[in-house]
């Protein structure tokens, strides 16, 4: 092959993520910055909040990218559709959970390219209602000494689904909501990039409901 003939080999584009949310998009900015530094080799492009004031619209436009609004309390049962449509015009690859408290139909169009994080250690303190500060403040009042994040395929149950990986965090005797949320928070960071890193390369294989990892292929 000349090099002529190896500069016109086309360049694969990298896999198109949507990011749904609901409030201040913390989560989402952090994966934005991987794909800016190169961490993660991926584009989002599209950020959809459920709530039309939710902090993290701000947050997709200050990385340039594309943002809809498909507000539950006006849109009622077509909640789903309407997503859809919009997963379908931007030809979205992969979709991820970041703070979306509503539910998320996978169908079978997702299943196995949606993915969410929940601020627990799953099964502990999930399900329709654990969010936010109630995680915590849950993990609080179990006196449990290790909490942590989880990184799961959708499915059509709230915080359920097979299980990529789980980062655990130490949880201290003098631990307040804020202070334990935080330590969870900095594990998030860390895992969800991760945890797409494994499902991009095509190593996360869900069997009989469970996850295994296949070794890397060649770099």
């Amino acid at each position: 092959m000349s090099p002529d003939d190896e500069s016109a080999t086309p360049t694969r584009e990298l896999p198109r993520l949507a990011v749904l949310f609901s409030g201040g998009g913390r989560t989402l900015e952090n994966l934005a910055q991987c794909t800016v530094d190169g961490s993660l080799a991926a584009r989002i492009v599209l950020a959809i909040s459920s709530h039309p004031e939710a902090g993290g619209m701000a947050r997709a436009r200050g990385f340039g990218i594309p943002t809809e609004i498909c507000d539950f309390r006006r849109i009622g049962d077509g909640l789903s559709d309407a997503i859809d449509a919009r997963l379908e015009h931007a030809a979205v690859d992969w979709v991820l959970l970041a703070g979306y408290l509503r539910h998320f139909r996978t169908g079978e169009r997702w299943r196995g390219r949606a993915l969410n994080i929940h601020p627990s250690l799953l099964p502990a303190c999930g399900g329709k209602g654990f969010y936010g500060e109630r995680v915590h403040r849950a993990v609080l009042a179990s006196r449990a000494r290790t909490s942590g994040c989880t990184v799961h395929f959708v499915d059509d149950e709230y915080d359920h689904g097979p299980i990529i990986l789980q980062r655990a965090v130490p949880v201290r005797p003098d631990d307040t909501v804020d202070s334990l949320a935080a330590r969870v928070f900095a594990a998030e960071c860390v895992a969800y990039p991760e945890a797409l890193r494994l499902c991009l390369a095509g190593r996360v294989h869900v069997r009989d409901g469970g996850v295994s990892l296949s070794d890397a292929g060649p770099a």
